[in-house]
């Protein structure tokens, strides 16, 4: 019977430092022995948080055995299995002993707290993704607003949009493009258009991509 294909990264010498040392990734490492019973018992667990972050490109859930690779446990002070160390972005040299609880929700929590992402435990992005405060506020106003205030709100929002970078400006655009909408087509778009993106997204079908965007969309759309 084959293995089932996992999302968990394995460390040897030969990765372990261009993995975990990757300047531009956060990566969580539970030092294993393979008789361990926590171990085994914590290995579907990791399993499952490996998959819950597969689709975060800056995220790497991995796992060493420090009983075959005694070099590895012994340079960052592992004296018991299962060990779990945190090395983010800004914790390289000796990593982040995590002593919290090990269920699936608890590891999430904590990735999620480190690493700046919003995975659920079951790796969809969760309802406060893509989302901007200040934009929030705009779109709560915007709503019941009459046809001058909102374009007074549009150009607000169009200016805040401009301050932002990268991936965060792509997506609060879409704050400024349901405004549009609303405008012209009324208030019943919300309705219409939260339940067509909810369908896509709950019909399992998407690419996981494309389920992460609509997640997005839904969430801003949901601030109206």
């Amino acid at each position: 019977m084959s293995k089932a294909p996992s999302d968990v990264t394995v460390l040897s010498p030969s990765n372990f430092d261009a993995i975990v040392k990757d300047a531009n990734k956060h990566v969580l490492v539970e030092f294993y022995a393979p008789w361990c019973g926590h171990c085994k018992h914590l290995a579907p667990i990791w399993e499952k948080l490996a998959s819950a972050f597969k689709n975060e490109p800056n995220v790497v859930i991995a796992n060493v055995d420090a009983d075959k690779h005694k070099d590895i446990g012994g340079k960052y002070g592992v004296s018991g299995f299962p060990t779990l160390k945190f090395f983010g972005k800004d914790s390289k040299a000796e990593g982040k002993t995590y002593s919290g609880q090990r269920e699936l929700a608890d590891l999430v929590k904590y990735v999620n707290a480190e690493a700046g992402t919003k995975r659920t435990v079951d790796g969809r992005l969760d309802d406060t993704a893509g989302r901007v405060n200040s934009l929030d506020d705009l779109a709560k106003q915007f709503v019941e607003a009459s046809k001058d205030k909102r374009d007074q709100l549009l150009k607000s929002a169009e200016s805040a949009i401009s301050s932002l970078t990268g991936s965060e400006s792509e997506r609060a655009q879409f704050y400024v493009k349901y405004m549009k909408a609303i405008a012209s087509k009324g208030k019943d778009f919300i309705t219409s258009e939260k339940d067509r993106l909810s369908k896509l997204v709950d019909g399992g079908s998407l690419a996981a991509g494309k389920s992460d965007e609509f997640v997005i969309r839904r969430n801003i759309l949901s601030q109206f």
